[in-house]
Protein backbone atom coordinates (compact mmCIF):
# COMPACT_ATOMS: atom_id res chain seq x y z
CA UNK A 1 0.00 0.00 0.00
CA UNK A 2 2.67 2.40 0.65
CA UNK A 3 4.50 1.56 -2.17
CA UNK A 4 1.39 2.34 -4.36
CA UNK A 5 1.24 5.79 -2.56
CA UNK A 6 4.76 6.57 -3.47
CA UNK A 7 4.57 5.85 -6.60
CA UNK A 8 1.75 7.44 -7.31
CA UNK A 9 3.41 10.77 -6.00
CA UNK A 10 6.16 10.40 -8.16
CA UNK A 11 3.88 10.26 -10.63
CA UNK A 12 2.40 13.42 -9.69
CA UNK A 13 5.94 15.11 -8.56
CA UNK A 14 7.40 13.93 -12.76
CA UNK A 15 3.83 15.95 -14.04
CA UNK A 16 4.66 19.33 -12.28
CA UNK A 17 6.96 21.93 -13.11
CA UNK A 18 10.21 22.53 -11.67
CA UNK A 19 8.51 25.91 -10.60
CA UNK A 20 5.47 24.74 -8.85
CA UNK A 21 5.74 24.84 -5.24
CA UNK A 22 5.98 21.13 -3.60
CA UNK A 23 5.48 20.87 0.11
CA UNK A 24 5.68 17.80 2.16
CA UNK A 25 4.47 16.93 5.82
CA UNK A 26 7.00 17.60 8.39
CA UNK A 27 4.75 16.06 11.99
CA UNK A 28 2.02 18.36 12.00
CA UNK A 29 3.26 21.30 9.28
CA UNK A 30 3.70 21.31 5.91
CA UNK A 31 7.36 22.50 4.38
CA UNK A 32 8.49 23.69 1.36
CA UNK A 33 10.81 21.51 -0.14
CA UNK A 34 12.56 21.26 -3.30
CA UNK A 35 11.87 19.41 -6.20
CA UNK A 36 14.51 17.08 -6.64
CA UNK A 37 15.14 16.33 -2.88
CA UNK A 38 11.26 15.29 -2.50
CA UNK A 39 11.56 12.90 -6.14
CA UNK A 40 15.44 11.64 -4.54
CA UNK A 41 13.75 10.83 -1.21
CA UNK A 42 10.15 9.47 -2.91
CA UNK A 43 12.77 7.04 -5.19
CA UNK A 44 14.94 5.84 -2.09
CA UNK A 45 11.21 5.07 -0.52
CA UNK A 46 9.96 2.76 -3.26
CA UNK A 47 12.92 1.31 -3.56
CA UNK A 48 13.32 0.24 -0.21
CA UNK A 49 9.66 -0.61 -0.39
CA UNK A 50 10.35 -3.10 -3.11
CA UNK A 51 13.50 -4.47 -1.09
CA UNK A 52 11.50 -5.20 2.01
CA UNK A 53 8.75 -6.80 -0.60
CA UNK A 54 10.84 -9.49 -2.11
CA UNK A 55 12.27 -9.64 0.65
CA UNK A 56 9.30 -11.23 2.81
CA UNK A 57 8.35 -12.77 -0.31
CA UNK A 58 11.38 -14.66 0.24
CA UNK A 59 10.56 -15.38 4.07
CA UNK A 60 6.69 -16.53 2.79
CA UNK A 61 8.27 -18.89 0.17
CA UNK A 62 10.72 -20.81 2.83
CA UNK A 63 8.25 -20.68 5.42
CA UNK A 64 5.07 -22.66 3.08
CA UNK A 65 8.25 -25.00 2.03
CA UNK A 66 9.20 -25.85 5.89
CA UNK A 67 5.22 -25.92 6.19
CA UNK A 68 4.95 -28.49 3.71
CA UNK A 69 7.51 -30.31 4.57
CA UNK A 70 6.36 -30.50 8.51
CA UNK A 71 2.81 -31.34 6.97
CA UNK A 72 4.61 -34.72 5.17
CA UNK A 73 6.42 -35.43 8.60
CA UNK A 74 3.11 -35.65 10.33
CA UNK A 75 1.65 -37.61 7.52
CA UNK A 76 3.87 -39.96 7.32
CA UNK A 77 4.34 -40.16 11.15
CA UNK A 78 0.88 -40.82 11.52
CA UNK A 79 0.29 -43.01 8.92
CA UNK A 80 2.96 -45.58 9.89
CA UNK A 81 1.96 -45.28 13.50
CA UNK A 82 0.33 -48.91 13.61
CA UNK A 83 -3.43 -48.74 14.40
CA UNK A 84 -4.40 -49.95 17.94
CA UNK A 85 -7.54 -51.95 18.70
CA UNK A 86 -9.01 -50.53 22.12
CA UNK A 87 -11.01 -52.16 23.98
CA UNK A 88 -13.81 -50.78 26.14
CA UNK A 89 -12.87 -50.85 29.68
CA UNK A 90 -13.81 -53.98 31.59
CA UNK A 91 -13.97 -56.30 28.80
CA UNK A 92 -10.62 -57.85 29.59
Amino acid sequence: MELGETEKALEELAKASDSEGIYKFAGNLLVKVEKDAVVKELTEKKELGSTRKMVLAKQESRFRENLKELQSKIDDAVRSKPTQQSQPPGDA
